[in-house]
């Protein structure tokens, strides 16, 4: 449940550290992003020599959530941070590890290239 304004961790080395969501995409009146979903984000941390800088426009895909992920089988999966992945256009990520398990969902959602660099999907 990310939403305007939400300040959420990075999850790979393109040298942001931490990201505030300002635009949800999926529709004009889409309020929150679950997990697999995009998000614009505004760089607010970054280290000096990463690929992108403080300040920067980027989308990013949603890979762990502090609010529960209701699963099929009926169980509850929530993770200790809200976290996130930066993307380029073609959704594919910027960098080139992952920290940090994923959530299934991320892969369900045709995000392929982040699972497979994540060490661990649950």
């Amino acid at each position: 449940m990310i939403q305007q304004e939400t300040d959420l961790e990075v999850a790979d080395n393109t040298g942001a550290k931490r990201v505030r969501c300002f635009k949800v995409l999926g529709g004009a009146r889409k309020r929150y992003a679950a997990v697999g979903e995009i998000i614009v984000c505004a760089v607010k941390e970054a280290l000096p020599h990463g690929t992108v800088k403080k300040g920067d426009k980027v989308k990013a895909v949603v890979v762990r959530t502090k609010h529960y992920i209701k699963r099929e089988d009926g169980s509850r999966l929530r993770f200790y941070d809200n976290s996130c992945v930066i993307i380029d256009d073609k959704s594919n990520p910027v960098g080139t590890r992952i920290f940090g398990p994923v959530a299934r969902e991320v892969r369900e959602k045709g995000f392929i290239k982040i699972c497979s660099l994540a060490p661990e999907v649950i």
